[in-house]
């Protein structure tokens, strides 16, 4: 009766709510560490237009299903037209359009492993055959990805940063790996963290779907840099022709309206995400000198997460700061049995 491509899938675990673990514990203080959110929220003139709205017209009419302002608005940051924007609730929702519009039973999909969860949700539902390249050094293995792709190869997905571990592939090992993959191949960058990125060799993708010479993708997001988690708001750049194909699986209304209006909102304000990647550069270094000072290792990270090796069971440490109002991310599901995932 199920089909048998859904019998496998695990449901996405996000971590624990901070009014459940306050509630079931006792705490008066919860910190949440668990979910690679802005601890910052929002820029001010977010919430200040989300007050003033007209709610009730927000709420009783659907919104724009096309998001035309936000997507020009979008389009126009980056020196495109809307039509090369598509809009997802957040950018897992886009992944999940894009294994519609590309996968069929017996394709293949190349992805990092460990990587973003989503990415093999996407091709079990359709049926695809998951090819998992080993990350190498929490990184990864572009070279290795590139041989592991075949004739059946539909789809290559590429986190950059990679989650969970934080961890970059630089400019000329993207350029590298471009040069070695067929061009009927989809190639998807999904970029959710790069606004924290520090290290000048983070590539600059846009390019290769500016060109237009191979399917080329690249996502991102409102959550992380402008602390819109809530409203769930992403966006892929792709060429005009794949942008049609995944708005007929798109949903209609996907993207609320007080969603477009916090997005479109953000994007006025030009110094946040700076700010934020200052602040959360910051946050690293002081993570980094007391994880030292404290004698634990850790995966130097350039996103707003790392890895830390807490050299004991991931679960007891995770169930201990747990108890101390402390919400982290044991990464033994990822393959790192003594590792915290912390934001």
């Amino acid at each position: 009766m199920v089909r048998p491509e859904v019998l496998p899938l695990v449901p996405y675990e996000p971590g624990r709510p901070v009014e459940e673990v306050r509630r079931e514990l006792g705490l008066e203080r919860v910190f949440k560490l668990a979910s690679n959110e802005n601890p910052w929220g929002p820029p001010e003139r977010v919430i200040k237009a989300l007050l003033s709205a007209d709610l009730v017209e927000a709420l009783r009419m659907y919104p724009d299903g096309a998001a035309r302002a936000l997507r020009e608005r979008i389009a126009e940051r980056l020196g495109l037209t809307a039509d090369w924007i598509a809009l997802g609730n957040g950018s897992d929702e886009l992944i999940h359009f894009i294994g519609l519009v590309f996968l069929r039973p017996g394709d293949e999909v190349v992805v990092g492993h460990p990587s973003f969860v989503r990415y093999y949700a996407s091709a079990q539902l359709n049926g695809a055959k998951l090819v998992k390249v080993p990350l190498k050094d929490y990184r990864l293995d572009l070279p290795s990805m590139a041989e592991a792709i075949t004739e059946r190869t539909k789809l290559v997905f590429i986190a950059n940063p990679n989650n969970p571990t934080g961890t970059m592939v630089t400019a000329d090992e993207v350029e590298e790996f471009m040069r070695k993959v067929p061009r009927d191949v989809v190639v998807v960058f999904d970029e959710a963290y790069c606004s924290f990125v520090d290290d000048p060799d983070f590539p600059d993708t846009l390019p290769y779907v500016k060109e237009g010479e191979r399917p080329v993708i690249v996502l991102r997001t409102f959550s992380k840099d402008y602390g819109l988690a809530g409203l769930r708001v992403g966006y892929g750049v792709m060429p005009p022709e794949i942008r049609e194909y995944v708005d007929k699986v798109r949903e209609p209304f996907n993207v609320n309206s007080l969603a477009q209006l916090a997005a479109l909102t953000a994007l006025e304000d030009e110094g946040y995400v700076e700010w934020v990647r200052r602040r959360n550069a910051e946050g690293k270094q002081y993570l980094y000198r007391e994880l030292r000072r404290l004698g634990l290792s850790y995966v130097p990270t350039q996103a707003n997460f790392m890895l830390v090796d807490v050299w004991r069971p991931a679960r007891e440490v995770f169930e201990a700061l747990l108890r101390r109002g402390v919400i982290v991310r044991p990464a033994d599901s990822f393959g790192y049995p003594t590792h915290i995932r912390v934001t």
